[in-house]
């Protein structure tokens, strides 16, 4: 299959090393400086270091070019450019099926992003989105991984998924598009919660009640909005959950510790030097949850810091003193 990857960040330039193994892949980024490093060095030296590119991994900075004869188009650009990427793309002639891999509710308009397709390409248009517990690093690297390839038409999941699919890059199939959609948004935020849980020093009995209760939160808004209850716990649910919440390598993970640390947003941002989604998806989906008359104390949390000055610990302090209810509330 040919395949472009369409954005050569962390995420985009890993699934284009994994891709290249079984598939011709082309390796498409806006940047020239990137371009030309992953030319002449065979490595993306500012998003992806230490990992080289493949020899048969072609690279363009000509997105004509590189969209040109595609089978499949996988848009790998933070969910903030994600809608510019489609129109760029449509820009160029027919569009190509494709995947994306942002996660989270666009800003302002809090739509996910196949409302977004459905918007720029059409409401019958084919496409579906990558998704599951997954750090560019160990994709990079070839350890195993296991993701869900959701899509509103089951045959094209599994089409897709089935071509994608290789031992130490395991996809499965799923029709739930919007359930897989909500876990790989509310999941960013509830590990931006997690790094302020660890950053303050509250313990491992409070992150793994963190988890869980943001899983009971990811669920419930899945729930309103069209997803299927099976999908918040597998991959991309609790799986997606349970890796950004502890490893690492979560830059959403990291923000909470830095928050937990007093410093600025702003300059949390700035010295991550890579897009983390939940930042913008917290304030997203905590306004979604109002309107639709969802209970989401954890997310408003997360919000009320990042986006209202709440200072973390006030904010923990005013969930733990929530009054008690049954679990299944």
């Amino acid at each position: 299959m040919n395949i472009t990857v369409v954005s050569a960040g962390a995420w985009g330039t890993a699934l284009a090393v994994a891709f290249a193994a079984r598939h011709r892949v082309t390796l498409w980024a806006r940047e020239a400086e990137v371009v030309s490093d992953m030319q002449e060095l065979r490595e993306n030296r500012r998003f992806l270091p230490g990992h080289r590119l493949p020899d048969s991994l072609l690279i363009s900075g000509d997105l004509a070019a590189a969209v040109g004869g595609a089978e499949l188009l996988v848009v790998a650009a933070p969910l903030a450019g994600f809608r510019a990427s489609l129109r760029a793309l449509k820009a160029l002639g027919p569009v190509a099926p494709l995947v994306w891999v942002c996660k989270g509710l666009e800003g302002d308009s809090g739509k996910l992003p196949h409302r977004i397709v459905a918007e720029e390409l059409g409401e019958d248009f084919v496409c579906g989105a990558l998704s599951g517990p997954s750090f560019a690093e160990e994709v990079a690297q070839g350890l195993p991984t296991a993701v869900t390839l959701a899509a509103t038409e089951l045959e094209f999941a599994r089409r897709i998924a089935h071509a994608l699919h290789a031992p130490r890059l395991r996809v499965y199939a799923s029709d739930d598009l919007v359930g897989v959609e909500i876990g790989g948004a509310v999941k960013n935020v509830m590990a931006i919660a997690a790094g302020i849980c660890d950053g303050l020093g509250l313990g491992h009995n409070a992150r793994a009640a963190l988890i869980t209760r943001g899983l009971a939160e990811m669920a419930r808004f899945g729930l309103v909005v069209g997803g299927a209850r099976q999908t918040f716990m597998g991959l991309a649910g609790m799986g997606d959950l349970i890796l950004t919440c502890t490893g690492d390598l979560s830059r959403n993970r990291r923000v909470g510790l830095a928050l937990a640390e007093g410093k600025t947003l702003s300059q949390i941002l700035a010295d991550l030097g890579h897009v983390a989604e939940g930042v913008g998806t917290a304030r997203e989906v905590a306004r979604r949850a109002i309107d639709l008359g969802i209970e989401m104390p954890i997310t408003q949390a997360v919000d009320a810091i990042l986006h209202q000055g709440v200072p973390a610990a006030m904010a923990v302090e005013q969930l733990l003193h929530r009054d008690p209810k049954d679990e299944s509330a």
